[in-house]
């Protein structure tokens, strides 16, 4: 009689790597998309900010905001003796921006898938398992991602969300709802 337990299919090596190509393919689709016009939309902010004697705020930085404003992680900004949480994505006008919020969707339904067809699930329960070990890769990423895209301690994307959305939910559920669907194709 073999034990089989769920540790025991995961494809801890195949959802690890999906799970960080996903993430770094993400943010390299925002920075390729978005970069120019975060830069243009940074130049206000870093003028008043370098004529304050502050570091001006990096593009690769301004672009991570929108990476995880993408998973619906705000930013949190300190300025003038307060706290504001701001979602650029939500706050413009529409249009290709929104766009922003499937990348992150699009590239987990298919680690999640790819990572289901690696471990040969056959079943949509073991896709669904197979799928979700991209968290082990995308995970740490996110987490690693928050303080890396925090400006001076000044503005970053909101650590518990990062942490929960970005982290976890996003990863677990889109993975699992790849794999599934990964369970399936070929049938």
């Amino acid at each position: 009689m073999s034990t089989n337990s769920v540790a025991d299919r995961l494809p801890f090596g195949a959802g690890a790597g999906a799970g960080i190509g996903a993430y770094l393919l993400g943010y390299l689709i925002t920075y390729v998309w978005q970069s120019g016009s975060v830069a243009e939309r940074l130049q206000g902010y870093n003028l008043i900010t370098e004529l304050l004697g502050g570091e001006p705020i990096a593009v690769w930085q301004g672009v991570g905001w929108l990476f995880y404003n993408a998973h619906f992680v705000s930013v949190r900004i300190d300025a003038f003796g307060g706290t504001q949480s701001q979602n650029f994505i939500a706050g413009s006008d529409g249009g290709s921006l929104a766009l922003l919020y499937a990348i992150p969707i699009v590239l987990l339904l298919a680690a999640g898938l790819l990572t289901a067809r690696v471990a040969d699930a056959a079943e949509p329960a073991e896709g669904a398992i197979a799928g979700a070990a991209i968290a082990i890769g995308y995970a740490p990423l996110a987490v690693i991602g928050r303080f890396l895209f925090s400006y001076e301690g000044a503005a970053a994307p909101d650590l518990v969300t990062a942490i929960l959305l970005a982290g976890l939910v996003y990863p677990l559920v889109l993975g699992a709802i790849g794999g599934t669907a990964g369970s399936l194709v070929g049938k």
